[in-house]
Parts: structure tokens; sequence; C-alpha cells
């Protein structure tokens, strides 16, 4: 996927997000509403004025997770489940398994090499492969860039960032620690490998339920968040207070 692809579907959640949920803070998840109007705006969780295809960026990464092509989306699928199968249930590990697969490729330039000669047939040489170093610069490039962004983001919210989305912060982070503690980090990737390629299609066609459940839960969580907010987090004194105090106390 491109990498702009995942900022602006980030983008487009938060935005969404935080509009509707401003605009809907008593709204209760077991309440129906009868409004015609409110219920077109409610369900459209990613501002969906744009198709699913175009949230996630278009292109053929957007075929491939939204099944456009079953072939090359099951091949993909397929492959991660054999890797996965490779290293999680027959206890491949990567050094034997990429020693076996150049055994494999040896063995089949020597034959390719000798059996001319054998079949008493023009020599011919076999197809050589040569990785371009050009896509190892980029990869570290594009790995460098995320890691920096998102150290940027943590430390950002960690010194100037407001209660709310430091507590959000805390509160992932501890939700993958507890999914690591239960499956090692090649399990997770898989999980989210499998998460991309079925929710994405699986929205696009049952979009208006998916958003209705999600808006309502988020309208409840914004609820439950606004008695926190009242009762507990304002009265936590901020950066500022602390600087004020100090200076007073000067």
């Amino acid at each position: 996927m491109s990498e702009g692809m995942a900022e602006s579907l980030m983008h487009n959640i938060m935005d969404t997000i935080s509009d509707n949920v401003s605009k809907h803070k008593k709204v209760s998840f077991f309440e129906e509403d009868d409004s015609s109007s409110v219920s077109c705006k409610l369900n459209k969780l990613f501002g969906r004025e744009k198709p699913v295809h175009h949230i996630l960026g278009g292109g053929k990464s957007a075929d491939v997770l939204l099944w456009r092509n079953k072939k090359i989306s099951a091949s993909v699928l397929g492959g991660a489940t054999v890797v996965w199968v490779l290293f999680e249930w027959l206890n491949y590990n990567f050094l034997s398994l990429a020693c076996f697969a150049l055994i494999i490729a040896l063995l089949l330039q020597f034959l390719w090499t000798n059996a001319s000669s054998m079949l008493n047939r023009s020599s011919s040489s076999p197809p050589r492969v040569i990785l371009p170093e050009e896509a190892f610069v980029n990869i570290g490039k594009l790995v460098g860039f995320e890691v920096n962004r998102s150290l940027i983001y943590l430390q950002d919210i960690a010194c100037g960032g407001t209660i709310k989305q430091f507590l959000m912060v805390v509160g992932s982070l501890l939700a993958a620690a507890i999914v690591g503690s239960w499956c090692n980090f090649l399990t997770v990737i898989y999980i989210g490998f499998i998460a991309a390629h079925t929710l994405p299609v699986l929205y696009e066609k049952y979009d208006d339920q998916i958003d209705n459940f999600i808006l309502g839960a988020l309208g409840q969580v914004q609820h439950n968040y606004s008695k926190l907010d009242t009762g507990v987090l304002k009265r936590i004194p901020r950066a500022g207070s602390f600087k004020s105090w100090g200076r007073k106390a000067d």
C-alpha cells in the first residue's frame, strides 16, 4: 500500500468520529433514531462521501484488499498462510527455510546447466536472479521514516498532548502488550494481514449496519468519557498551572 493511504485513512476516521460524536454526545446505544436525516449523517463512519476503494488509497493494493480480482487476493492470502504454517505449525526457523530454498535453487540451476550436455542439445545459461539495490534502500528509508514519525507522535503526546490523547495512547499500547503476551509477533502480523483482507470487503458489503453499530457505541463511550472528564480529569492540574504556581512561589 502507498504511504499516503494509511495517513489519509486515519485522518478520515478521526475527523468523522470527532464531528459525529461531538454532535451526538447523548445518543444511547440502544436508542433508535427515527429521523432519516440524522440517520443519514450517522451512517458514514469514515466520512464516506468517497467509496471504500478510494479511502484505501485506490490502485492495485485496494483491489487486492477488496477482492476485485479474486485470484490475486486468494494467492496473496494463501501465500501468507503458507508462511505462517511453515514457521508456526511446522516449527521452521528462517535460517533453515532460507538454506533449503537456496539448495533447491542451486539444484535447479545445476540441472539446467548440465541438462543440455546430457540430452545432446545446445547449451543454454539459466536465468540469474539479481535483486535491485534501490528496493532495499527504499524499504530502509520507508521503515526509518515510519519509525521516526511514530516516535515524534508519541513524544508530542507525552509532552504537549491532552489527558484524553495520553490515555488513548497508553490504552492502545497496553492492549497491544496484552495481545503480544497471547501470541508471538509473527502471529500478530498474520492476524493483522487476515483482518486487512477481510474487514474492508465486509465493511463495503454491510456498511450501513456496521456504521450504525459503531457510531452508537462511540456515542455511548463519549457519554461515559464526558462523565469521567467532568468528575476526574478536569481536576488534574496541567503543566501550565504548575509553571504559574512556581512563578508565584518565586
